[in-house]
């Protein structure tokens, strides 16, 4: 370490020197950072043109293209970062820059026998880009977590739940992901009709939805939906489904369009649906008793 600068004997200290190198050294440092921030600037800037906002000139799917370009930002992110730091490390104690980079090189041998669980998620990181697992966009279930990927770096998935919460899962701790937003996917509906009831109308009514669900929202469906019939004999009630299979992340959708419209066709035609009931026994020598 070249530390020529400081002076041997405190009392000999040249104090307008040292002034002039802090001053000179923080000059530096500041307007290195501003450089490298800018230099991220447009490093994200050029990514985002060429990924994001490419507008149909490379052959990318909006999703992959957001992933790619959500990893290059973190990646970008990690490398400035390290790259500043040399340098200001070689500013401040003059060291070369083929010492820096031994030195790197020794200290990372010697973390990564401490951080393996860095290395482990930067691994599979990069195992569940190449193996296109998912992308930023997909609606996926990692562990106990469910929600939509917002981003995929070389560390760290986040992941957005229905509920507003982010869950950071290191890549490390993925052993199974669960992906809704792959081919297509069921819509699954099940109705509940009183024994009672005319099930063969209920049915019909059933299906003449599903033909007006099929005409509207055709673009959205993959195949149509269909009255499977009975499915389940209940205690007081009979079970009918009706199963459709959409486009990615569209099945909830139509679930709840399904459920709204049989239920009011089934109003309108007069079938009735499962209400509770309540049952009083009058016994009088001990009062009324409620079932």
């Amino acid at each position: 370490m070249n530390v020529s600068w400081l002076p041997h004997n405190i009392t000999g200290l040249n104090w307008h020197n040292l002034e002039s190198f802090v001053l000179n050294s923080l000059l530096y440092i500041v307007m290195l950072l501003i450089l490298a921030r800018l230099a991220y600037g447009l490093l994200i800037f050029f990514l985002r043109r060429m990924l994001v906002e490419r507008k149909g000139k490379i052959l990318l799917e909006d999703r992959k293209a957001n992933t790619l370009f959500s990893l290059l930002r973190s990646m970008s992110f990690y490398l400035m970062t390290f790259l500043v730091g040399l340098q200001i490390l070689q500013i401040l104690f003059h060291f070369p820059t083929g010492t820096l980079l031994a030195s790197a090189s020794v200290l990372g041998v010697a973390l990564g026998f401490g951080s393996q669980s860095l290395v482990k998620d930067m691994i599979s990181g990069f195992f569940i880009l190449f193996e296109n697992q998912f992308s930023v966009g997909d609606y996926v279930k990692i562990g106990e977590f469910m929600g939509t990927v917002e981003e995929t770096g070389v560390r760290t998935t986040h992941l957005r739940a229905w509920g507003g919460e982010l869950h950071i899962i290191p890549n490390g701790s993925i052993t199974a992901v669960t992906n809704f937003s792959r081919g297509k996917m069921l819509a699954n509906v099940e109705i509940q009709i009183p024994y009672e009831e005319d099930l063969e109308k209920a049915m019909d009514v059933m299906r003449a939805v599903c033909e007006e669900v099929t005409a509207e929202f055709g673009e959205k469906i993959i195949e149509a939906p269909t009255v499977q019939g009975i499915t389940q004999f209940g205690e007081r009630n009979v079970v009918l489904r009706v199963i459709a299979f959409t486009k990615p992340d569209e099945q909830w959708g139509l679930e709840r369009e399904l459920r709204r419209r049989i239920h009011s066709a089934f109003l309108k035609e007069g079938i009735r649906t499962p209400r509770f009931q309540s049952v009083i026994i009058t016994d009088p020598t001990k009062g009324s008793v409620r079932e």
